[in-house]
């Protein structure tokens, strides 16, 4: 249909029929010339989608002589031409595949908007833009579906060519682009794809688009086939099938085309009827098998622990704090101090007890005549946890589980000092020492308790008397670990059988 014919029919009043891209081209470029609304034309369309948008030589301008009646161009000598950006005939060219009833009224519409200045028609925020778009994402999502479902079945040689056949029912007009991937990907081999209302056929060196040649997949047979679905039965699971997640990956109008499709629906019934549950029993009954003694200390072997302090990982409290602050003390000293964690000074010195509680131990040590050196001082936990407050670092009570992943290393100071009197530093500590949480502060405070071969004697810790306000409290808390200290010092000398006085 030629330009002048598009803007006489308009003039008419009658309808654009349209059989394919290039004819709406050209009729929507002349329209555009001659500024026709697009409320003022009415498209019929008739035949399937050719060629591209805008493309090829331009077709000659209507004169201002020779325009219709009822048009008026813009120009009475030189109507202006329509300018549209490359990226929007991109999209027209892609959205003109949709099949929609409407789909050159449509197009039209957009490129009428476009030319009087409204652009947001592009954007996916307008509603024609959104619709624009959603036709362009659905004839991909068609090519990209057409070229992961389509089957090509080989033919008989006596059939001479082509040499592969296949069958597909595209919701849109994708073939011809379909058509030049195949082409590209199966080289000189000859092929014919056949669809309800085209078909393509290559020869191994021109493309030839034709009208319908087949009728359905019925239409091919291949030789081969029966070969293909042997495997697919062998490969199939029916104790891991899953019928939904199979529609999910491939829906479900593609089945009915591919040549697994008519073998899927029997072999997930059966899954459902108890083959799932018996899918490998006979196979696996066969099998004689073998007994393989294991001893129970084997089965699950004891991991690896670490051999130095630094590189322990046992908990989460190495992550915040600056280094693992070790015991340190004589090697073979009779009493083991054990508090509870190190604090914000030891953390960064990496020293035992320097900090202000450690100063007040000091005292308590120089009350009980004790001399800080003979006495082995650590702590049931080795890494500072801490919270923030500000710029300052606070003590926080470390939680169960990181005071028995830490017990590993207070048993092997145990192992190596031997000592003969453990004095316990607060709750914590004493948790730690006996192992158990039924262990009460206020209950054991200054008493000795039998532990294997050792006495264990139980003491405020220092940050205690440094937290409490009232005076007299301090006073009475300083004296329980003087008390509690000398007890120890009374105890080196007596068995472990013998209670103390």
């Amino acid at each position: 249909m030629s330009a002048a014919a598009a803007s006489a029919k308009v003039a008419a009043g009658r309808p654009l029929v349209v059989s394919s891209f290039q004819e709406w081209r050209s009729a929507a470029r002349d329209l555009l010339m001659h500024e026709v609304a697009p409320e003022r034309v009415t498209w019929n369309e008739v035949g399937t989608h050719a060629a591209d948008l805008f493309s090829g030589a331009p077709d000659p301008a209507p004169s201002a002589d020779n325009a219709p009646a009822g048009l008026t161009p813009l120009q009475p000598a030189l109507p202006k031409r329509p300018s549209i950006p490359r990226a929007l005939m991109d999209m027209l060219q892609s959205a003109a595949c949709c099949r929609m009833p409407d789909r050159w009224a449509f197009l039209y519409r957009v490129i009428w908007r476009w030319q009087h200045g409204e652009h947001d028609v592009q954007s996916p925020a307008d509603a024609d833009g959104a619709r624009l778009h959603a036709m362009v994402k659905a004839v991909r999502r068609e090519e990209h579906d057409m070229h992961a479902y389509i089957r090509f079945r080989e033919r008989p040689l006596e059939a001479g060519p082509p040499q592969f056949a296949a069958w597909f029912e595209p919701r849109h007009d994708v073939l011809p682009q379909v058509a030049e991937h195949f082409k590209d990907r199966m080289g000189n081999v000859t092929w014919m794809i056949g669809t309800p209302d085209a078909s393509v056929m290559w020869d191994g060196a021109t493309l030839h688009h034709t009208g319908p040649l087949m009728k359905s997949a019925a239409d091919l047979d291949d030789a081969g086939e029966a070969l293909w679905l042997t495997y697919y039965r062998s490969i199939f699971n029916p104790a891991r099938v899953n019928a939904q997640l199979m529609q999910s990956h491939i829906p479900s109008r593609f089945w009915k085309n591919l040549p697994e499709g008519a073998i899927v629906p029997q072999m997930v019934s059966n899954a459902e009827l108890g083959a799932r549950s018996t899918g490998q029993a006979q196979a696996v009954g066969r099998k004689s098998g073998a007994t393989i003694p294991i001893a129970p200390a084997d089965a699950q072997p004891e991991r690896q622990q670490p051999s130095k302090l630094d590189e322990c990982r046992r908990c989460e409290l190495w992550q915040f704090a600056t280094q693992a602050v070790g015991g340190e003390g004589p090697k073979k000293a009779q009493i083991m101090l054990v508090g509870e964690q190190p604090g914000d000074q030891e953390d960064l010195a990496g020293k035992a007890f320097i900090g202000p509680a450690g100063q007040l131990l000091d005292r308590v040590f120089n009350a009980a005549g004790l001399e800080r050196r003979e006495i082995y001082l650590t702590n049931a936990v080795k890494h500072f946890k801490w919270e923030p407050r500000g710029k300052r670092r606070l003590h926080k009570t470390p939680a169960q589980r990181e005071v028995e992943a830490c017990h590993y290393w207070l048993d092997k100071e145990l192992a190596a000092v031997k000592p003969k009197v453990i004095v316990a530093l607060g709750a914590t500590a004493l948790k730690s020492v006996l192992g158990s949480g039924s262990a009460k502060l206020g209950e054991s405070l200054g008493k000795a308790i039998r532990l294997g071969d050792r006495w264990v004697v139980t003491v405020y810790h220092p940050s205690y008397i440094l937290r409490v306000p009232d005076e007299a409290t301090k006073q009475a808390a300083f004296k329980v670990m003087v008390d509690g200290l000398k007890l120890a010092q009374s105890l080196l000398n007596r068995p472990p059988e013998e209670p103390p006085a």
